[in-house]
């Protein structure tokens, strides 16, 4: 029971990891396919305003993974980092080299380093994903055994690639929907056709992948496609169904709800997944949920932590996209204070990015709409002394 309960909290931030940073990472997509420096200034500019204040944040989820996976089953753990090291390393790579292109592009002064840097962070944006998708499907194709070692056949297999292909997919898909919900909010109706466009086209294309990497499994694991249209079935149509609604819903320009639905077409593959290999960690072999190699004790320790980490991150999260979704969190001109009226564009220095202090005082004016100034009346100055003084006007 603690086992399964510790394997859904892992399944759990997974899903968190992949819809919250999942869309950051599908907004290197859009960054790359922008277009020139004038034709897709606009574009880039909202995907920048959009991440900066969230992306860092949204690697608490990654290290998060980690940290259960290795501490609750540390023989799957030790296989998967040995069978499937040289796609895990690249994965890395993409999220360092991401962001330092994401940090750097707005330090360099020159056009050509700023290419540069733009092209690192987009390129790393889709090299993440996608070496993430082909250590999935390794394990959902049971290509890593017990034992673990180093395999290239592991993770190149048909069901890796289009699973890693599924990934970039997924996370443009999740980037283009959030978008277009920020630039309605924006009130910018040209870059919410522009990206509506774009969730379509995402919308089918990981649609179309997802039954491809169902098809495929169906060869490479009969057991778990069989699962999956089995006892996981209702998940797989909750996933469809949610993704048929956002489409619809963009079509018809009814943008309410589509980002929660989004996120639950996405969060819905992950736990049909889960549930189709329970109890198995890893397909193919004897290793199970039960058969952890983890004491106990170390197991009900894992739960306490987690619901304590969840009532310490949640709230902070909470303010976190709080604050971004009023915008107080985005930069506006260098040293600029940031001015406290609802709606402001937040204040900070919009070159490094750095926002400005607030203090106490500055979130309470924000807080409530400024009182209007007073204009003070100057009574006239009055020159000569006594009863016959004069008055200037």
């Amino acid at each position: 029971m603690a086992a399964a309960a510790v394997g859904g909290i892992l399944l759990a931030s997974v899903t968190l990891y992949a819809v919250l940073g999942g869309a950051d990472l599908g907004g290197g997509l859009w960054d790359l396919l922008a277009g020139g420096d004038r034709r897709g200034r606009a574009p880039r500019a909202l995907i920048e305003e959009s991440i900066t204040p969230v992306w860092e944040a949204n690697h608490v989820w990654l290290i998060f993974d980690l940290v259960i996976f290795w501490t609750a089953f540390p023989h799957a753990f030790a296989a998967v980092m040995t069978t499937a090291a040289l796609p895990l390393w690249l994965a890395v790579a993409g999220i360092v080299l991401r962001g330092a292109g994401f940090a750097f592009r707005e330090e360099l002064s020159r056009l050509p380093q700023q290419r540069a840097a733009g092209a690192t962070f987009a390129f790393s944006s889709l090299l993440t994903p996608f070496f993430m998708g082909t250590v999935v499907g390794a394990i959902a194709s049971g290509q890593i055994p017990a034992n673990g070692h180093a395999s290239l056949s592991a993770w190149t297999s048909a069901t890796s690639l289009l699973t890693g292909l599924l990934f970039v997919a997924a996370c443009s898909y999740l980037a283009a929907v959030y978008l277009v919900g920020e630039a309605a909010r924006r009130g910018d109706r040209r870059l919410q056709d522009y990206f509506t466009r774009r969730a379509q086209a995402a919308a089918i294309v990981t649609g179309a992948l997802s039954l491809a990497a169902l098809a495929e499994l169906h060869t490479s694991n009969p057991a778990l496609f069989s699962r999956l249209t089995g006892r996981a079935l209702p998940l797989v149509i909750i996933a469809g169904l949610s993704g048929l609604a956002v489409l619809t819903l963009l079509t018809a320009s009814r943008l309410s709800g589509i980002r929660v639905l989004a996120g639950l077409s996405v969060a819905a593959v992950i736990w049909g997944w889960g549930v189709a290999q329970y109890p198995e960690l890893l397909p193919g072999t004897t290793m199970t949920l039960t058969d952890t190699g983890t004491p106990h004790a170390t197991l009900i320790a894992i739960i306490w932590l987690s619901a304590a980490a969840i009532l310490i991150v949640g709230p902070a999260y909470a303010v976190l996209f709080s604050l971004q979704g009023r915008q107080v969190l985005q930069a506006s001109d260098a040293g600029a204070r940031f001015h406290a009226q609802p709606g402001s564009r937040g204040g900070g220095d919009r070159r490094t990015g750095r926002l400005t202090r607030l203090t106490r005082g500055d979130l309470r004016q924000w807080r409530r709409p400024a009182s209007p100034q007073r204009t003070e009346v100057r009574r006239p100055r009055p020159t000569g002394t006594g009863h016959g003084q004069i008055h200037d006007p």
